[in-house]
């Protein structure tokens, strides 16, 4: 006569599987790759409000920086990669590192408060870095630039903040249309990618700012509305980025929704689906 086999605990065996995906799920946004929510206009026109895409964590290798953050106020979970990885956070070293390129677009830890910030890799370690007259220089060279015609988007909240854009055309109404001026930027070694402009500004003309060994300088596509590495740490800007703060690199767009949730199916850009990004 055959054994009879006794049934689980359909409970516990509805917990361990939610466990265990839980798990999976964390190894591989540890090891692999981290979604992202696009949530500022700070790198129009290459990445809009309400683009979703997912950071490689393997192109540059691992630091404390790898590690998840999740924060989900409304549960009361609050949890920092520091955390879970600060033991070894401070020797400003990777794990099977790589190194950045300039021109990347690369998802990094903002040194003082911690905050996922996505910019364009613009300095290397020892690079001299300008802005006069809105022109950015790199040791010393203006890069190349082209006109790119205009950038035009609807005057009107963006995402789930509810974010209205800065238009160069002046104060415009809502559903008015918002422009700025564009241009074709071509950095040292070839790569080339949009900026916008809104006006003058005290980001458009700085100091030199020599990039100290082991650091990174980042600057938003959106160059009058970012706040990246023009602005020092001390008044509340990015300053340099250590490498080990480096989580990884944006490579393609996977979804995107011009609205305030993805959910608004009529709100999806669909011309954005799986866009590489440049």
């Amino acid at each position: 006569m055959a054994a009879k086999t006794e049934a689980g605990n359909p409970i516990i065996e509805t917990i361990k599987t939610v466990v265990y995906a839980i798990l999976i799920a964390g190894v591989f946004r540890t090891l692999f790759f981290q979604p992202f929510w696009i949530p500022s206009g700070s790198m129009k026109d290459t990445l809009l409000i309400g683009d979703f895409l997912f950071v490689n964590k393997m192109a540059y290798g691992y630091s404390y920086a790898s590690c998840p953050t999740v924060k989900m106020p409304r549960f009361g979970i609050d949890i920092d990669a520091e955390d879970i990885c600060g033991f070894i956070k401070g020797d400003n070293n990777r794990i099977l590192g790589g190194d950045p390129e300039r021109g990347d677009v690369v998802v990094f830890r903002h040194p003082v408060s911690g905050a996922d910030f996505i910019k364009r890799l613009i300095g290397l370690p020892g690079d001299e870095i300008q802005m006069k007259d809105s022109v950015l220089y790199i040791n010393g060279e203006a890069v190349g630039l082209e006109d790119g015609g205009q950038f035009e988007e609807i005057f009107t909240a963006q995402g789930p903040e509810g974010l209205y854009p800065r238009c160069e055309n002046g104060p415009v109404g809502e559903g008015a249309l918002c422009t700025k001026s564009r241009q074709i930027e071509t950095l040292p070694g070839g790569v080339q990618h949009d900026i916008l402009n809104i006006t003058r500004q005290a980001s458009d003309q700085t100091p030199i700012y020599t990039v100290p060994e082991g650091h990174y300088f980042f600057m938003g596509d959106n160059r009058d509305n970012s706040t990246d590495s023009r602005v020092p740490q001390a008044i509340g800007g990015v300053g340099f980025v250590p490498y080990e703060n480096i989580v990884g690199r944006a490579d393609r767009i996977m979804f995107s929704s011009a609205g305030r949730s993805m959910l608004f199916f009529w709100t999806w850009r669909s011309d954005r689906f799986f866009k590489r990004i440049d």
